[in-house]
């Protein structure tokens, strides 16, 4: 993806042994193996996040570019405090702000998005629209935190403790946020 090119060099330690706030450390040093792995670990959890907030792949996808560039120029700025996800977590979700601020998204498709489609072509690309709509819908009435450890969850496919680790969260708190949003989609999508 964004730093394959990085993949090719050679490992002169094993980086995949050391601790996110170790390769972090490193990345501060400008060391692009340390970089690499630390990529490596977090780029799904990251992507899962970033998409919890911004709902849209696509933006998802440039955002998370955004957030590696900035880590890589900014590693030097970091605090250690054992919770460099958190951090990295913080400078996610402030380019999504960002994202927001730049331009208001709508899913609508207009006729002129539909001309010249085949007439099977259109009623499939409505009914995505539409299923895509009833899934943003039901996805704003959660609470973000409620969001985003579902999108975790079931995006990113992470266990509901690397949730907790990851969010600086008790278990159980993921646990019932996770079951309370569930309950709420159920609801919700039972009415639609």
């Amino acid at each position: 993806m964004l730093f394959m090119g990085l993949m090719s060099l050679g490992r002169p330690e094993d980086y995949g042994l050391l601790s996110d706030e170790a390769l972090l450390k490193k990345v501060a040093e400008g060391d692009q193996e340390a970089f690499r792995q630390l990529y490596q670990n977090t780029d799904r959890i990251m992507y899962s996040f970033i998409l919890s907030i911004v709902k849209h792949p696509h933006d998802a996808e440039e955002i998370m570019q955004e957030v590696y560039l900035k880590l890589w120029t900014s590693a030097k700025s970091y605090k250690s405090q054992g919770k460099p996800l958190a951090w990295m977590f913080t400078i996610a979700r402030n380019f999504c702000y960002m994202k927001f601020r730049e331009q208001k998204h709508d899913s609508d498709i207009t006729l002129d998005d539909l001309t010249g489609t085949e007439t099977g072509e259109v009623c499939s690309e409505i009914e995505m629209v539409a299923d895509k709509m009833v899934l943003l819908a039901a996805l704003d009435i959660l609470k973000e935190e409620e969001r985003e450890i579902v999108l975790l969850h079931t995006s990113a496919g992470m266990k509901h403790r690397e949730i907790a680790a990851s969010l600086n969260i008790p278990l159980a708190t993921a646990l019932s946020r996770y079951n309370r949003a569930l309950k709420k989609l159920e609801h919700y999508l039972r009415e639609e």
